[in-house]
Parts: C-alpha cells; sequence; structure tokens
C-alpha cells in the first residue's frame, strides 16, 4: 500500500472515530439528563404491568442494588434509544460522499422510514402489545400465585418484547432493500402473500404469551406492513436498473 493510499485510509479512519465520539457524546448527555428521573421512568415503564395487578400490588428487588441500578439500566437503554438519529446521520455523514447520486435518493428514505417504523414499533408495544399480554397473564394465573415481578427482569422481558415489535416493523424496510438487490420482486412477494402469512403468525406465537388476542393484535399490523412493503418495493424497483450518475464528492 502506497504512502498516499495508507493517508487515504488513516483520514477515513479518523473521521469515523470523530463521529463515534460525537455519538457517545450524545449518549453520555442524554443519559445525564434522563438520570434524574429514572424512578420516574421506571414507574412509566412498570404502568402496562401495574394495571393488570391486583390494587395495591408492586413489583419487587431481589437483589438490594436493583432499586438503584435497574432505573439506571432503563435510563442507558432509553439514551441510547433516543441517540439513534444521531447515530443515523453520523453514518450516514460517513458513506454519503462514497455513493452515486441515486443511491443517496434511495438511502435516505429508507434510513428514515426504517428510524420511524422502529419507534412506531416500540410505541406499539408499550401501548397495545404489553397491556394486552400483562392483563392475559394476570387473568390465566392460579388463584394461590401472586403475580410479583422483579424489577430487572421486567425490564429485560418488556425491552426484548419491544425490540422484537420495533424490529418486527422493519419488514416494509427489508422487502424493499431485497428488491433493490435484486434477490425477490415484487410480484413473488405477491405470489407468496399466504406463506408470509403463516411466518407472520408463526413470529407472533414466539414473541407473545401464546394467547389469541395478542398474537392477532401482532398480527395485523405486521400483515399490514407486509403489503405496505410490497407497494413500496414496487414503487421503487425501477429505479433497481437505473444508470449511476457520476460518482459525488
Amino acid at each position: 500500500m502506497s504512502q498516499q493510499e495508507m493517508g487515504g485510509w488513516l483520514s477515513h479512519l479518523l473521521e469515523l472515530r470523530a463521529r463515534l465520539v460525537k455519538v457517545i457524546i450524545t449518549v453520555v448527555l442524554l443519559f445525564a439528563a434522563l438520570a434524574a428521573f429514572s424512578s420516574s421512568l421506571y414507574d412509566l415503564l412498570a404502568a402496562p404491568m401495574m394495571a393488570a395487578l391486583p390494587a395495591g400490588s408492586q413489583l419487587v428487588a431481589i437483589d438490594p442494588l436493583t432499586p438503584f441500578s435497574t432505573p439506571l439500566r432503563l435510563s442507558l437503554y432509553l439514551a441510547i434509544l433516543l441517540a439513534a438519529p444521531v447515530l443515523l446521520y453520523q453514518l450516514w455523514a460517513f458513506v454519503a460522499p462514497g455513493l452515486y447520486r441515486h443511491e443517496k435518493r434511495l438511502a435516505m428514505p429508507l434510513m428514515v422510514s426504517s428510524m420511524l417504523l422502529f419507534y412506531a414499533g416500540c410505541a406499539f408495544a408499550y401501548f397495545l402489545l404489553l397491556p394486552m399480554m400483562f392483563k392475559f397473564l394476570a387473568m390465566t394465573r392460579p388463584e394461590a400465585v401472586a403475580m410479583m415481578p422483579d424489577i430487572a427482569r421486567y425490564l429485560d422481558f418488556v425491552a426484548v418484547i419491544s425490540l422484537a415489535a420495533g424490529f418486527s416493523f422493519e419488514l416494509p424496510v427489508a422487502l424493499v432493500i431485497l428488491v433493490l438487490l435484486g434477490w425477490v420482486k415484487p410480484a413473488q412477494l405477491r405470489a407468496v402473500r399466504g406463506y408470509a402469512l403463516i411466518g407472520i403468525a408463526v413470529l407472533a406465537m414466539l414473541v407473545t404469551p401464546g394467547d389469541g388476542i395478542s398474537m392477532i393484535l401482532l398480527m395485523i399490523p405486521m400483515y399490514l406492513l407486509y403489503e405496505a412493503g410490497i407497494l413500496a418495493a414496487a414503487a421503487v424497483a425501477p429505479d433497481r436498473h437505473a444508470d449511476a450518475p457520476t460518482h459525488s464528492a
């Protein structure tokens, strides 16, 4: 490798480090701001479970440190989640100079829609899916059993369900990318609707506790997103074979 090439690689690495530092600083600042309200934030997180439990019920802390560490961990998770747009922007600013103009026209909408869909999935889990799941679990528990979830395990459970819902809502973006890569065509996606519905049902069964209500509650938006992904893929498919313009600086 020549000295000029080595210098180019070094400049790219320095730029990448600088952009990652900006992301880390953003996460730290958001965490510092959220940590001051960590207890209140955890109360909001626990609201879907508390609404399903009998009056006067509480979550429990098995480990002596969890009443302090778990709300702070929630604040860190939220800080990372809120910093996601900054991360995407910094990644975009790093790779954009090396993209063709038609690639930029496609990449930016995909990045923005991906972020918005992920947030929508997390909101769907918190406001609809989790309350229905907890009500079902509370109704089906034996009378001799009192539900007193541990606060740390509850946070982990909610985080997993929220992430699963968030990534599930990325389905339209995934379909568009598959079409842009030439791996599938919109017509093929339409032809396998039945198989897609079966796959969505299996995924909903794995994510939810298995009750019909929460399964259907997750299946409906996922199937609608599948159809939306087909429409979006059909709209952008002609651009897949467009001539690449000159490489921008």
